[in-house]
């Protein structure tokens, strides 16, 4: 195959994968938490026509070596941890966190995942879980007879329960980080899984040195810029365009080539 052929179907796939992590971008628009990725490509090995070459005596000149790239590939999904807009939904179980941190929560197999989305529900069983059912760690045990459920910027979790007039408190949210948090691996529904690359997690209260507060009755959004997304859009259709073009035209100049004989 014509290595020019080659190099621009790498092309063409690359843009193809960068489509797809833009529209992925995009479908989480709403997302609660969601943070956005980026794809990113490496050249592929260059083959090398000639080699350096002395020009002379061995003080004059070098000519530096030939080489011809032969495409590129996908080297990597990066996620953006750039904050996202809060945004006030005064739902008392919605919560924010403002800074960085993951809230705990705990998977049936007893694993734990980390996630940023803090739209909580209240279990049949009285426990703060996420809206898929899974329990927040350490687990807050809210009574039936509660009412005025507050959650202060450290995780403080307090309720009034019947005719009290002070609040009784119930618990407190921890959350952790990460020093590489893009290392992350996302497990669907808002859910990260701690991996190699991301370290170990280190757990501490809201508010804490290193953590970020949490803010009850809001929720992060996502931190996808639209017009942002749609401008690299546009962009890759470019180059998937132009590097068509190039298949193109390598396959023109093949056939100019087998047509010299004739």
């Amino acid at each position: 195959m014509d290595p020019a052929l080659r190099a621009a179907a790498t092309g063409m796939m690359a843009q193809q994968t960068r489509t797809e992590v833009i529209a992925n971008n995009l479908a989480n628009v709403n997302t609660p938490g969601f943070k956005r990725s980026r794809a990113h490509f490496e050249d592929l090995l260059y083959q090398t026509v000639q080699d350096q070459a002395i020009l002379g005596e061995t003080a004059t000149n070098t000519t530096a070596a030939i080489q011809v790239g032969r495409g590129t590939r996908l080297s990597g999904v990066q996620r953006m941890h750039e904050q996202g807009p809060l945004e006030q939904t005064n739902r008392n179980l919605d919560v924010a966190i403002e800074g960085e941190g993951f809230f705990q929560i705990q998977l049936p197999n007893g694993e734990t995942a980390y996630t940023r989305d803090g739209s909580f529900q209240i279990s049949d069983q009285g426990q703060l879980v996420t809206s898929a059912g899974y329990g927040l760690q350490p687990p807050i045990q809210i009574p039936i007879d509660s009412a005025e459920l507050t959650i202060s910027n450290t995780g403080i979790v307090s309720v009034r329960r019947g005719n009290d007039i002070e609040p009784t408190e119930l618990g407190r949210i921890e959350i952790a980080r990460f020093a590489n948090p893009s290392g992350l691996m996302s497990l669907g529904q808002n859910l990260l899984a701690p991996t190699a690359a991301s370290g170990q997690p280190v757990v501490g209260f809201p508010n804490d040195e290193g953590m970020g507060r949490l803010q009850q009755g809001s929720l992060e959004g996502s931190n996808v810029e639209i017009v942002t997304e749609m401008v690299e859009m546009i962009a890759a259709m470019r180059a998937y365009e132009i590097n068509s073009k190039a298949i193109k035209t390598a396959d023109e100049m093949g056939q100019i080539a087998n047509n010299i004989t004739r």
